[in-house]
């Protein structure tokens, strides 16, 4: 079982990584973006709100206190 301060600083870096791989993945499919102001605005809008969606569960987790039986 992980003490709470093991729990967050694996959460962490498991944040800094999928950050800079969601980072990486919207700046190059926003590359292959037609060049239209529209597609590319709903695009980045969604980018740059879905990025918690996976997150979300794994800060819960960091936060989580010990199990009870």
């Amino acid at each position: 079982m992980m003490n709470p301060r093991t729990r967050r600083a694996l959460a962490a870096a498991a944040v800094l990584a999928f950050l800079a791989a969601w980072v990486w993945a919207t700046i190059e499919l926003g590359g292959r973006l037609p060049d239209n102001p529209w597609l590319q605005l709903l695009f980045y809008g969604i980018a740059g709100i879905g990025w918690g969606v996976p997150v979300i569960p794994l800060l819960r987790w960091a936060e989580r206190g010990p199990r009870r039986k």
